[in-house]
């Protein structure tokens, strides 16, 4: 079973866990001892946290569980005109098991429910894009390393 709790400051180290874990494949080619792409990872995520807490003060941050058990995390900016995905990620040990795209599913139901377009930014070489193809997501807007993805609300959303 998967659910959603409000991220705590209790969870800061799985947080920077699930970061570090969608950029190991990107470090993996750098000539970084481990402790170096540790800290690297450290303050990227440092920063990361930091700015989504500045510029989004109303988002719900979520830690995902599967089973109880933390799995990844959830970050939603609800807006009068979107629902807006700044983050999902999961742990690699709960990826390509249907978590996400249980929860993609669900955020298209609200947002569809309300009327509203679901939307993300993310990045060209991110492997998941072809999951938001399949679910309807549409490419908006080339925004260099980044595109914004949006699913229209349908009828049966």
């Amino acid at each position: 079973m998967v659910s959603l709790r409000a991220a705590e400051p209790a969870d800061r180290a799985l947080l920077r866990e699930v970061y570090g874990s969608t950029r190991a494949e990107e470090l993996e080619p750098v000539p970084w001892t481990d402790d170096q792409k540790r800290e690297f990872l450290d303050r990227q995520f440092d920063a990361q946290d930091t700015e989504y807490h500045r510029r989004y003060p109303q988002a719900r941050f979520d830690v995902i569980l599967v089973d109880g058990e933390p799995a990844g995390r959830l970050y939603v900016d609800r807006r009068p005109d979107a629902v807006h995905i700044l983050d999902i990620a999961l742990l690699p040990a709960f990826r390509n098991r249907g978590v996400g795209t249980g929860l993609l599913e669900g955020l298209a139901g609200e947002a569809g429910a309300a009327g509203k377009r679901l939307t993300i930014y993310m990045e060209k070489f991110n492997p998941a894009r072809a999951l938001y193809t399949r679910l309807g997501f549409q490419e908006l807007k080339d925004e260099g390393v980044y595109v914004f993805m949006a699913r229209e609300p349908t009828p049966a959303s």
